[in-house]
């Protein structure tokens, strides 16, 4: 693969600048917030396969960003595929938190705003794909904006590995065979999000029913967590997460979205109750896993239409 960028040969007081400058402001488009801006290391190398570039990119703990200023300068519109080999990342996107490690890829609109939350040092490929010719793939050209990838096994795993398996042999291949192995890496990919919904989604609605309602009741017996995850809940009851997000479609509301209105109400029922008078807004709202005071009254006021404050207020008159 062909070196686009590195920090290697630079002096380490000039790398994080040099790596905005190149990369963030005119390579990809994206803010970046890195945590040792004074340690800060990394590459990138690309190699291009038809309509599909590939990625090989090593970077520093860091946050990534993109806005609509970002994605008004953006020639093309396509979406990003994720296989980490190293470190763990978190893909935000329209309400989705997508956790991704080595075991988990991802897929996301380049084209929408995104942040990437990168823990430690990583390195993944990253595939560029034409939203048109991808989606062209499915039925009524439709998939998921954002969705996980199970590398571990079956069709993501093939996937994976083709994808690893291109990126070593990059250089050593003509033009021609890397169009065409482009396209093939598209049907793979495809055929892996496409499959997997129907080999891990076809539960009929009785048991899809059923898993969702121990899925929430252990959702309420751990709500005063404050460091209740989404890959947390899907570790401990046994799904993928993106079974989990897929099994609170028939909520009409995010998994994340779901858990804040449940605390909420909690909220507004323990403010409520005169044994619990003693206790102050603040404690009953960390009580119930909220980590912020001025978060919960403004999530608080958006629900109900008043401040706990204010309710507590009228409560006592």
């Amino acid at each position: 693969m062909d070196l686009v960028f590195t920090t290697e040969e630079l002096d380490p007081a000039r790398r994080f600048a040099a790596w905005q400058d190149a990369i963030c402001d005119h390579y990809v488009h994206v803010d970046v917030n890195a945590v040792k801006p004074a340690d800060y290391q990394g590459f990138i190398r690309e190699a291009q396969f038809g309509p599909v570039t590939m990625s090989d990119v090593f970077l520093s703990e860091q946050r990534i960003s993109r806005r609509e200023r970002h994605i008004a300068k953006l020639d093309k519109d396509c979406y990003y595929v994720q296989f980490l080999q190293q470190g763990s990342m978190d893909v935000l996107q329209a309400g989705q938190t997508l956790v991704t490690s080595p075991g988990i890829g991802a897929i996301f609109s380049a084209s929408d705003a995104y942040d990437l939350e990168c823990s430690n040092q990583f390195r993944s490929l990253y595939l560029e794909i034409p939203r048109k010719e991808f989606s062209s793939r499915f039925a009524e050209g439709k998939m998921p904006s954002a969705a996980t990838i199970a590398t571990g096994r079956g069709l993501g795993r093939i996937a994976a590995e083709f994808c690893a398996l291109l990126a070593a042999e990059a250089s050593h291949l003509e033009e021609t065979a890397r169009g065409r192995l482009g396209h093939e890496l598209m049907d793979v990919l495809a055929l892996a999000l496409d499959m997997g919904d129907k080999d891990e989604f076809s539960e009929d609605a009785t048991a899809r029913n059923a898993r969702l309602r121990s899925v929430k009741a252990w959702i309420e017996e751990h709500l005063t967590d404050p460091d209740l995850s989404l890959e947390k809940i899907a570790r401990s009851n046994g799904v993928s997460l993106r079974h989990l997000h897929y099994l609170f479609r028939s909520t009409e509301m995010s998994v994340s979205e779901w858990i804040l209105n449940r605390r909420l109400q909690r909220c507004y029922d323990a403010l409520m109750r005169p044994e619990l008078r003693a206790l102050s807004v603040t404690e009953i709202a960390y009580r119930l896993g909220f980590s912020s005071s001025s978060h919960f009254s403004t999530v608080f006021r958006r629900k109900f239409g008043h401040s706990p404050s204010e309710l507590r207020r009228r409560q006592v008159e």
